[in-house]
């Protein structure tokens, strides 16, 4: 969904927001650098695993729902995605505490940032900015982003569909807010295909990078 390249993966990589997922575990193993943060790392591991059985069976109720949004074609029908999500989350579980003790997952949260200027290379962020379009308004999108481009010389957003499964209404104002101010701004697509209309990711890079 980022179309991240191996010369990417050899970077500095920032996860923001990225709660019980295990892009961090898989990519600490293959001997990358990654810091991930997220509000609910100031949870146990048996706290969050907790919280995701409680949420677990809503998650697919709703995907079951709304399985005309989206292509089933990388995963079988709602359960199988499930389940693999399931395992996604057991591995970023099996990681944590020794990830906590390595510094690679920080109790911290968006719009401001414990971390030097351009401390990372790239900063990834999945399903939380613009998703949230309506609990997140436009302002606060491009306080985060800014924070984000503070911190890591390249940013990059997916997917720009808010929960109704439209484009979000950020997307125009934040682009134009952005390129204003010389950033380079812009939507890139991407070939990750689930959620139908899901097709672009933000890419933004700050001045002088």
């Amino acid at each position: 969904m980022f179309s991240l390249s191996e010369r990417d993966l050899e970077g500095h990589i920032l996860g923001c927001g990225d709660g019980p997922a295990s892009f961090n575990a898989e990519l600490t193993q293959r001997g990358g650098r990654i810091l991930s943060f997220d509000p609910v790392y100031q949870f146990s591991a048996d706290e969050i695993h907790g919280r995701i059985q409680r949420v677990y069976p809503g998650m697919i109720a709703e995907l079951a729902r709304n399985a005309a949004q989206y292509y089933w074609t990388s995963f079988k029908d709602p359960g199988h995605l499930g389940s693999v999500r399931m395992s996604a989350m057991n591995r970023f579980l099996d990681d944590f505490e020794k990830g906590l003790d390595e510094g690679r997952y920080i109790e911290a949260s968006l719009p401001e940032l414990p971390f030097f200027d351009g401390e990372f290379d790239l900063a990834l962020c999945s399903h939380l900015l613009f998703l949230y379009s309506e609990q997140i308004d436009a302002a606060q999108h491009i306080e985060a982003l800014t924070e984000m481009c503070r911190v890591a010389n390249e940013v990059r957003v997916y997917p720009l569909l808010s929960l109704d499964g439209r484009l979000s209404q950020h997307v125009p104002g934040v682009l134009r807010y952005f390129n204003e101010r010389d950033y380079v701004a812009e939507l890139k697509p991407v070939a990750y295909q689930f959620q139908k209309g899901a097709n672009d990711m933000l890419f933004l890079r700050r001045p002088g990078v």
